[in-house]
């Protein structure tokens, strides 16, 4: 463990969101999210549980014209929130990957705190894939939700669907898989920048 606590406490608020949150990342998967979005709640509940992050966001905007500000925007804020939680990152795994079951679903996940934010998706939803819970969260803004996520964050994110028919399983899956890949990632297990040129 490093000596000083790995956490970052961020706002942003803008004509159309208002957004406040905490991320610790040496936490025990305590959370408390609320974004007027219930699907949307239950995969940020799900990526602090599983990466053993504690985590709070309280997110308000503008879900009377869409929920896509107010997804993007706390993807912004938390991705904001590691990357300064994480500082120099002195000693961390850096890689990680895995394959997630969740039932008929499948996913790939692959992660790098490289200092370099790229967002590789695969996951495909038709345009009039239904949405998720009331007020329904639309299943492509996950896409959205990550490219934010990575940019703020500087890292860089795979996301890749092996199998799967049911839209929850897949978003689900995909939450889960970067949670432990996080949680993998961000671990310390040695005393130098994991990088020949000496930083990231």
């Amino acid at each position: 463990m490093t000596s000083a606590p790995r956490r970052a406490t961020k706002q942003r608020a803008t004509k159309e969101t208002t957004i406040d949150a905490t991320l610790v990342v040496d936490g025990t998967g305590q959370t408390e999210v609320s974004t007027g979005l219930p699907f949307f709640d239950h995969m940020l509940d799900q990526l602090g549980r599983h990466a053993s992050f504690d985590l709070s966001v309280a997110a308000t905007g503008d879900l009377h014209v869409d929920a896509h500000h107010t997804v993007e925007d706390v993807g912004i804020v938390l991705g904001g929130c590691l990357g300064e939680a994480l500082g120099d990152k002195v000693g961390i795994r850096r890689f990680a990957s895995m394959l997630v079951p969740l039932d008929e679903a499948l996913i790939q996940v692959a992660v790098d705190l490289s200092g370099r934010p790229y967002l590789a998706y695969g996951l495909e939803f038709a345009p009039d894939t239904p949405g998720l819970g009331t007020p329904p969260f639309d299943p492509q803004l996950a896409e959205e939700f990550w490219r934010a996520f990575v940019t703020a964050a500087n890292l860089t994110l795979h996301i890749h669907r092996f199998a799967g028919k049911n839209t929850h399983h897949m978003l689900e899956a995909s939450f889960k898989g970067v949670a432990r890949c996080l949680r993998d990632a961000v671990r310390i297990e040695g005393g130098g920048i994991p990088s020949t040129k000496g930083s990231l």
